[in-house]
């Protein structure tokens, strides 16, 4: 009989975070303009940096709609914390707009044959939040506030490269850095937020870097967390990276945690 109950405890608890992710969901994609997208032109970049220019060009975005908010299908290699050997198997799907800038990232992790690890992590109205739970049960990470704000931003601004037209939005500014490289800072509802973007010879993005809160007590410092890419693949007729690794640059040596693929992409559809 105990069995039984704890059961039914824990899907009551499942059901519970689903609701509350279909809602928070439905609630980003009605904040989509319903207007039609209009199209990405040559002369929308002229105003770019050289190296930024190039890479929307070799995307094959020019042409196209502009990308208003589409849903990412991703599976992952995860660790938790620094010097951990074992690596943790993921599955993730995202969905995210660009007017208004949002993104809604949902992850679940299986650690064991009892244990899973099931996330949410979200950007809307320029704030972050992130809530990861135990078996769908006990709080693992609910975190709120300035350093999280910053930390999604960024976030956000990295995970552009999917979705390369919110290269062009008014929230985001660009500065050339060199020839292969160039900065971007992204102001949204009083948070902001910078990254670095590397691009190689042909065009094509190959990392991000941002100075970045690790944490997010008191005392948390910044740390540099960098965004590289293994991989590309043409993804609902746009260019994209779909193999990544996520790497913070800490004190005591590098800790690379994520090992990223894009399965799948869905632009202005959900």
């Amino acid at each position: 009989m105990k069995y039984s109950i704890l059961i039914l405890f824990l899907l009551f608890s499942s059901c519970s975070m689903n609701r509350m992710i279909q809602r928070e969901k439905e609630q980003i994609l009605s904040n989509v303009p319903e207007s039609e997208p209009g199209t990405v032109t040559k002369e929308q970049l002229q105003s770019l940096p050289e190296p930024v220019r190039k890479w929307l060009e070799t995307t094959g975005i020019v042409g196209r709609q502009e990308i208003r908010h589409g849903w990412i299908r991703q599976s992952a290699e995860m660790q938790m914390k620094p010097g951990q050997k074992q690596w943790f198997s993921a599955q993730a799907e995202q969905i995210f707009t660009t007017e208004p800038p949002a993104f809604l990232w949902t992850v679940k992790m299986k650690m064991n044959p009892l244990i899973f690890i099931k996330g949410r992590d979200k950007f809307t109205d320029g704030k972050g939040e992130m809530h990861i739970r135990m078996n769908s049960l006990i709080n693992v990470v609910n975190e709120r506030g300035e350093k999280i704000d910053e930390g999604t931003i960024q976030r956000y601004l990295g995970e552009i490269v999917w979705y390369p037209s919110a290269a062009l939005s008014p929230f985001i500014t660009w500065e050339a850095v060199d020839d292969l490289t160039a900065k971007a800072t992204m102001t949204f509802n009083g948070t902001k937020g910078s990254g670095t973007f590397f691009f190689n010879e042909e065009g094509d993005f190959i990392k991000f870097s941002a100075m970045r809160y690790k944490g997010n007590t008191p005392d948390a410092k910044r740390y540099e967390w960098i965004i590289s890419v293994q991989d590309y693949a043409v993804m609902d007729g746009v260019r994209v990276p779909v193999k990544m690794t996520a790497t913070w640059k800490l004190d005591e040596g590098d800790w690379t945690w994520l090992k990223l693929i894009i399965q799948e992409i869905k632009y202005n559809e959900i």
